[in-house]
């Protein structure tokens, strides 16, 4: 156990904790005071690992998920979206009819992609609440560009599944979706704001004239 705490850099008390919680299944014993723990231990320790920091999940839910996995015949399709559905946030539908005229602007515009998703699962309520929300304030612009935020979406969609193929093993797999979905939500709204600072400057900025975070922007490329 001593090995596996050094080659995850995790406690062996928390090791033992992962052991009783039945997050971790319990080495080969070798001797009364002696297990031996393989490749398979190192991957499942980040896992959970990933699953509690990234994905803030409770030990509770993440015995669960886990459980979900381990299942036999389950399809590699399945078990990541097992993973992505227990790390998006959840949230109750709303009610009313402007809600249910965003509920139906996000299923045209589901629709409109070619993609298929139920409309109460997770990701569908929380592009309604999204939806709902912009209807209110009157942010018209963003309503009629929302195809446009969809092809982005689309292409960021293709470089995680791209990244996912690189992986060697489901529980990498399961853990790049986990930590690799909310590092790479704050990685695009990064990027975005990058970008929003640049197509500002040259559509908005005076000829000559960038601004201070254009300067910055400029300065910190060279």
């Amino acid at each position: 156990m001593a090995e596996l705490s050094r080659a995850t850099g995790v406690s062996v008390p928390m090791i033992k904790y992962y052991l009783r919680e039945g997050l971790l299944a319990p080495g080969e014993r070798t001797s009364p005071n002696q297990a031996r723990y393989d490749d398979s231990h190192v991957r499942r320790i980040r896992l959970v690992r990933a699953m509690a920091d990234y994905g803030g999940l409770s030990n509770a839910v993440i015995r669960d998920l886990l459980q979900r996995l381990d299942e036999p015949g389950l399809s590699l399709d399945a078990r990541l979206g097992l993973a992505q559905r227990t790390v998006m946030p959840r949230r109750e539908p709303g009610e009313g009819e402007r809600w249910e005229a965003a509920a139906c602007q996000a299923r045209e515009l589901i629709a409109r992609q070619g993609w298929r998703q139920r409309p109460d699962s997770p990701a569908m309520l929380a592009i309604t609440g999204v939806l709902a929300g912009l209807a209110e304030l009157g942010y018209q612009g963003i309503l009629d560009r929302l195809d446009a935020y969809a092809e982005a979406a689309a292409l960021t969609a293709e470089a995680d599944l791209d990244a996912l193929a690189a992986e060697p093993n489901l529980e990498r797999m399961v853990e790049l979706v986990v930590a690799g979905t909310l590092l790479g939500d704050a990685l695009v709204t990064a990027l975005r704001r990058v970008a929003q600072s640049c197509a500002s400057a040259r559509r908005f900025g005076e000829e000559g004239e960038e601004g201070e975070e254009g300067a910055a922007l400029r300065a910190a490329g060279e």
